[in-house]
C-alpha cells in the first residue's frame, strides 16, 4: 500500500442500528460529523433528501470528510482533493483507497446507521 491509505481510523463494526440524530439537521448538500460511542467517528452525507454514510477520515491523510464539499453524490477531501462516492465509499482518486460505507435509513424522522 505504500504511503497511502494507511490511515484507518473507522468505527468497528458491530451489527447494530444507531441512532445518530434528526433528519431535519442536516441540510441537503452539506455533511456532518458523527461521533459514535466507543471513539468512532462517520461523515453523514444528506444529498436530496437521501441519507449516506462513510467513515469520516480520508485514507490518504486523514482529513476529515463531513467538513470537505460535496458535489451530487461525490465528496472531495479538503486537504488534497481525493474524491469519494457518498453512497459506497469508492475513492476515483485510487481505486484501491476505499473508504467504508455504511447502510442508513430514517425511521419517523430520525437517521439512523447499521454500525
Amino acid at each position: 500500500m505504500g504511503k497511502f491509505c494507511n490511515n484507518r481510523r473507522k468505527p468497528k463494526r458491530k451489527g447494530k442500528k444507531v441512532t445518530v440524530g434528526k433528519a431535519e439537521a442536516v441540510p441537503a448538500g452539506r455533511g456532518a460529523t458523527v461521533q459514535l460511542k466507543g471513539g468512532g467517528e462517520i461523515a453523514l452525507f444528506n444529498v436530496g433528501g437521501n441519507f449516506y454514510a462513510i467513515e469520516n477520515f480520508c485514507p490518504h491523510k486523514g482529513a476529515p470528510l463531513a467538513d470537505s464539499k460535496i458535489y451530487g453524490n461525490v465528496v472531495e477531501c479538503s486537504l488534497h482533493g481525493w474524491r469519494f462516492d457518498v453512497r459506497n465509499g469508492d475513492c476515483f482518486t485510487k481505486s484501491s483507497c476505499s473508504v467504508e460505507s455504511y447502510e442508513v435509513v430514517v425511521e419517523d424522522g430520525w437517521i439512523k446507521v447499521l454500525i
